[in-house]
């Protein structure tokens, strides 16, 4: 059971490390005027897909309630809450310092999802020191 949830938790890291990276070479590519960033990015995304589907093993512990768990946490942690704050702080640093000053909407998206993504990264590890001081507690007992 332990091992289940390390690897739902090392998973859904990885994967939200995959889309951050995908988020800020989407930034990069529009800095640099240059699709190359944002194509190696998805390569690197493809050829993991592809993995995991053709890699029995993988492919059903993909499948596993944990893991699919882990991963809908962490998609609230660097989509949904990333998306609706940062239209809500675009919204309000337009209104009060106009739009010459504000950085592109992306890179405001980008900062959030990666403050959200360390924080879902730390309440895992938090959980994962929580537990271990449970189970060790429970084995003197």
């Amino acid at each position: 059971m332990q091992n289940v949830r390390r690897y739902a938790d090392v998973i859904a890291s990885l994967e939200g490390l995959l889309w951050l990276g995908l988020a800020w070479s989407i930034s990069l590519s529009a800095y640099l005027g240059s699709t190359e960033p944002t194509l190696a990015c998805l390569l690197v995304i493809g050829a993991l897909v592809v993995f995991s589907w053709a890699h029995r093993p993988l492919r059903y512990l993909l499948c596993r309630y944990r893991i699919r768990k882990r991963r809908t946490d962490m998609w609230i942690h660097i989509l949904a809450l990333p998306l609706l704050l940062a239209m809500f702080f675009h919204i309000m640093l337009e209104a009060l310092l106009g739009s010459a000053w504000l950085p592109p909407k992306m890179l405001l998206f980008n900062i959030l999802a990666s403050a959200g993504w360390a924080t879902f990264v730390m309440t895992l590890f938090i959980k994962f020191v929580i537990h271990g001081v449970k189970t060790s507690a429970k084995n003197v007992n």
